[in-house]
Formats: structure tokens, C-alpha cells, sequence
């Protein structure tokens, strides 16, 4: 696995786990990458800082941290709040099983009893989305995309 600090044309930065570089590249070039803030896709590396340790004789800075201005790089805490929430986002998903672009038309079945409920989860634009809620079907978007199985390695 491999972690990039990720930047969308808004400005927005944010961490994403990859198989490989090349996995990068192949979710970006089939569009898969958004930003989980606010759903653009023209994603691009942003500009990653190493973790180097500090000497053991320097003082810690003990004043709070600025907060970030556009496009710098993702305080820590909200990194590991999004892998905590990926993480999450994985376990919930290890039940549910991948029904892609059906995922409208299974919805809307179980609802309406002419299939078992399960869980399930797949692809759907903004507008099918709200249909599903405005007919009274509970659903919600995942916070981060989901590779469909026939595309993994």
C-alpha cells in the first residue's frame, strides 16, 4: 500500500491509500479519484512533506498550530481521522456486496419486497440518489470511492 497527499482543483487536500503508483494512475485515468469535500475529480498529487523525527535536544513547539492555509498540506489529526473513517468505511463494506451501476434497481426492489434485503452497495449519480430518497429508500454516499472488484489487481 502507498498513501498520497492528494489536491483537487478547489484547493482541497486530502490523503488517499493506493495499491501502487501504477493503481494511482489507473483510478485517475478511469476516473475514479474525487475529492471526498467536494466531489471534483481533477485530483492531482499535491506536494508531500517526509516524517523526519526531531532531535532529541530540540524543544517541542508547545503554541497551537496555525491552521492551514489552501493547499498546504493536511494536519496530522485529520489524517488519521480519514483513515479511521476509511477504515470504518472498509469494515462496513466487508458484508455488502457490489451491485455497481445496478445498484438503483436493487435498491428499489428490496424496497418494494420484490427481492431479499441486503446489503449493497454500487454506483449511482447525484440525481438517482435523491430519487431513492425522495421515494423513501435510505440511502447514503460513502466517503471515499470504491474500486469495483473487476478492477482491482
Amino acid at each position: 500500500m502507498i498513501v498520497f497527499d492528494l489536491k483537487c482543483g478547489a484547493g482541497h487536500v486530502f490523503e488517499s491509500w493506493f495499491a501502487s503508483s501504477s493503481a494511482y494512475a489507473e483510478q485517475k485515468a478511469d476516473g475514479l479519484i474525487r475529492c471526498p469535500i467536494c466531489g471534483d475529480a481533477s485530483v492531482e498529487k499535491a506536494l508531500m512533506a517526509p516524517n523526519i523525527a526531531t532531535k532529541g535536544n530540540r524543544r517541542e513547539l508547545t503554541a497551537a498550530q496555525p491552521p492551514a492555509e489552501k493547499g498546504e498540506a493536511m494536519p496530522e489529526a485529520v489524517k488519521q481521522a480519514m483513515a479511521a473513517l476509511a477504515q470504518a468505511q472498509q469494515k462496513a463494506l466487508e458484508g455488502s456486496q457490489w451491485v455497481g451501476s445496478a445498484f438503483t434497481e436493487r435498491a428499489r426492489a428490496m424496497h418494494h419486497g420484490e427481492e431479499d434485503r441486503a446489503a449493497i452497495h454500487g454506483e449511482a449519480t447525484i440525481e438517482q440518489a435523491r430519487e431513492l430518497l425522495d421515494d423513501g429508500i435510505a440511502v447514503a454516499p460513502l466517503p471515499f470511492p470504491v474500486v469495483p472488484p473487476s478492477a482491482r489487481n
